[in-house]
């Protein structure tokens, strides 16, 4: 789930770059992309070993079908470490998709009201393809990330087995949303089905 993430972090900020760079993209070099790779890769392991060496735990989530953080213990040592998840491994990758997409739509904006004409319906294009994204991102992650923390700091026995089971299903298949949503709100590709 973290690598996912980190991974739609990434992949917005690296799409900002590359399509506000004023020269053209150098497709042989790979050394960007494999330089993200490691990062979200390295990141997400950061995030996941400490369980590992006694900073939380893992354990079964929800009906038991699913290993993950112990969202069910109450202690400091794993309220701290859902914190910090919430914050390091939600948040921020948060706004920085915010932070890309936004400046995104903001460099669109100012090509466009250079050249009238077709570039409003690309500014439009590319602004629903921006607020679809960034929807589809909290609805995959704000129900799993709420019953967490209702999981570790609500009543006990508030967050039933069967009722993590969507918010779960949701977080882990987040990463085929965006391709899809790319796919079908981008006019060079959708042109080519």
């Amino acid at each position: 789930g973290i690598i996912s993430l980190i991974s739609l972090a990434v992949l917005s900020y690296e799409r900002y770059c590359t399509m506000t760079r004023t020269a053209e993209p150098d497709t042989t070099n790979y050394r960007k992309t494999w330089a993200g790779i490691i990062l979200s890769w390295t990141y997400s392991l950061l995030w996941t070993v400490p369980p590992l060496f006694g900073w939380s735990s893992y354990g079964p989530e929800g009906p038991g079908i699913t290993c993950s953080v112990n969202w069910h213990s109450k202690d400091a040592n794993n309220a701290s470490y859902i914190i910090c998840l919430f914050i390091f491994c939600l948040v921020i990758p948060f706004a920085i998709i915010v932070y890309s997409y936004g400046k995104l739509l903001c460099a669109v904006r100012q090509v466009s009201s250079i050249h009238k004409g077709p570039g409003r319906s690309r500014e439009q294009r590319i602004l629903v393809m921006v607020v679809v994204m960034v929807v589809c991102f909290l609805l995959c992650w704000l129900p799993y990330a709420a019953v967490a923390l209702i999981a570790t700091f609500g009543q006990p026995g508030l967050i039933t087995p069967a009722a993590s089971i969507i918010p779960a299903i949701l977080a882990k298949s987040s990463t085929v949303y965006n391709p899809i949503i790319y796919v079908f709100l981008n006019k060079q590709v959708s042109e080519m089905l």
